[in-house]
């Protein structure tokens, strides 16, 4: 896999300047409710699209990775089972492609190594100051927890009827959604300089110009490189990077929930048959 050179702005970073972007803000109208996509992991029984993932991952490499970094995952998750479930070998070639700053070494002096399993994805930048130099002044979010963090509300009575269909795939809809939510400004609409206008976006000034187009990433499967791909795609990866033990937890929780109809059956039971001379006697 190459990386792709094009140094993005930041993906989520709210880019508004402070004096003409307060002003924006009011006169623009609310963002509308991202339209919910269908995944494989949504619902009880959802699982991760194995393929999907891989695919995902080569999207947040080759675009995504320039600026956001991906902090809170390891090389070694990348070959976990519940997650893109690449070949040891393939982690290991993935981790050894990135440079590590390490040390002391015996000189007293930090260097940098090849990745490997055990380490971290690193950010391309050296610190904070750097990041925001390099995008404008904004600071790239880490994407580690963003499928999680980025939500929007379902009001009532959705959101009573969301803790029975188990749907939690707001945050994945939004950053699906954004992707491909770039337009042109309505007119008359203000907006700070060098903010490019997403729908979706909250305030819909946003630092970051269409990150991705139709055929910017040659995917190794043949899946055709769209837009719609790519953006569901690295969706759906950083779901799982989100949440890497969903597959874990939906299984244990339909476990429990089956042990505890059996225990609630067996309780009733037990009742009815300790009770029952009771009621006898008073018959």
């Amino acid at each position: 896999m190459k990386f792709h050179r094009t140094v993005l702005a930041p993906f989520f970073a709210a880019a508004l300047l402070a004096s003409a972007g307060a002003a924006a803000a009011q006169e623009a109208p609310a963002a509308p409710e991202p339209p919910p996509l269908t995944w494989s992991f949504s619902g009880p029984f959802g699982k991760f699209d194995r393929a999907q993932l891989q695919r995902g991952f080569k999207v947040y490499r080759e675009v995504c990775g320039n600026c956001h970094s991906l902090g809170m995952v390891a090389f070694r998750n990348l070959a976990e089972p519940g997650g893109p479930e690449f070949t040891v070998a393939q982690a290991e070639a993935v981790a050894a492609e990135y440079k590590i700053k390490d040390g002391p070494n015996d000189q007293g002096e930090m260097f940098e190594r090849p990745g490997r399993l055990a380490d971290y994805f690193p950010s391309n930048f050296q610190n904070e100051q750097a990041a925001r130099a390099a995008n404008g002044g904004a600071l790239p979010p880490d994407m580690s927890v963003i499928a999680k963090a980025r939500t929007y509300e379902r009001g009532f009575p959705r959101f009573i009827l969301d803790m029975v269909t188990q749907y939690q795939e707001q945050g994945v809809d939004y950053i699906a959604a954004l992707l491909q939510g770039y337009e042109q400004k309505p007119a008359g609409m203000q907006m700070a300089p060098g903010m490019m206008y997403n729908k979706y976006f909250p305030g819909h000034g946003i630092a970051m110009p269409p990150p991705i187009s139709d055929g910017q990433v040659t995917y190794d499967d043949g899946t055709p490189g769209t837009v719609d791909n790519y953006r569901r795609d690295v969706s759906a990866f950083l779901m799982w990077a989100a949440e890497p033990h969903l597959e874990d937890r939906k299984r244990i929780g339909l476990q429990v929930m089956i042990f505890l109809a059996v225990f609630a059956g067996l309780l009733y039971f037990t009742k009815k048959r300790v009770w029952a001379a009771v009621k006898e006697g008073r018959a």
